[in-house]
């Protein structure tokens, strides 16, 4: 998607105080320059998915700044331990987390937490897949869509989750409250003040995914592994995270 192409599908956005961001600035060397790849989760099955909506809001703003993007769609999706890890559902998420440099989760908040349709999706990621770990090192950007007042709860266990699966959760997040009066009828987000929250969002993902990818296998090296063998390692790893 071109910048004129992506600045034309999202109106709300200002284009003289933001542009696609220039590797160059914030990329180690070497860096081939490509576009980060970021998976966004959303956490809600409804027709009219605010979580969703807002999912889509924030890969038009990473497209618009250079950014490529695949969104995971749960439905389908089983209950972890359900069935194998065979699943097709379960083989494109772990596929796409593999694919991923960086990570926008957005669930709704229910009963003061994250929804169970969103932890299914990170229960069927895991700690260690054969001698990879699937989202260590990777950015994460989170974000909660509230049916009432704004909270903070599912931002807080997201980033606890962030935390467990060893990424890189960048500071800055959104939590948008009453969410079903920020959409028009076309269900696009309205220009408001936790609209341009999440271009912050995005704006600060696509950077600290570029500072960080190529590098993070060496900012979360840990001195106990390195004195373990891989299949010591992804032992312990497996027989905790069952």
């Amino acid at each position: 998607m071109s910048s004129i192409q992506a600045i034309d599908d999202i109106p709300n956005i200002d284009p003289n105080n933001i542009g696609p961001i220039d590797p160059a600035q914030f990329a180690g060397s070497p860096d081939d320059g490509h576009a980060p790849r970021i998976l966004l989760l959303y956490g809600s099955l409804r027709e009219h998915s605010f979580s969703r909506l807002v999912s889509e809001e924030a890969a038009r703003i990473l497209h618009f700044l250079g950014a490529e993007t695949r969104t995971f769609n749960p439905a389908g999706l089983p209950l972890p331990d359900e069935t194998s890890s065979g699943h097709p559902k379960v083989r494109e998420l772990r596929e796409l987390s593999q694919w991923a440099e960086g990570m926008v989760w957005v669930s709704p908040e229910r009963h003061g937490a994250m929804t169970g349709v969103f932890k299914s999706q990170i229960d069927w990621i895991p700690l260690s897949q054969g001698s990879v770990r699937p989202t260590q090192g990777k950015t994460l950007a989170v974000l909660q869509v509230n049916g009432g007042s704004q909270s903070f709860n599912v931002v807080n266990q997201l980033r606890l989750l962030g935390r467990w699966m060893r990424m890189i959760t960048i500071p800055n997040q959104s939590s948008v409250p009453k969410t079903f009066r920020e959409f028009d009828d076309n269900h696009r987000m309205k220009p408001s003040a936790y609209y341009n929250r999440i271009v912050d969002v995005m704006e600060e993902l696509v950077k600290f995914t570029y500072m960080t990818r190529g590098r993070s296998a060496d900012l979360v090296a840990r001195y106990s592994e390195r004195v373990e063998s891989a299949e010591e390692l992804a032992a312990r790893v497996n027989s905790t995270s069952g």
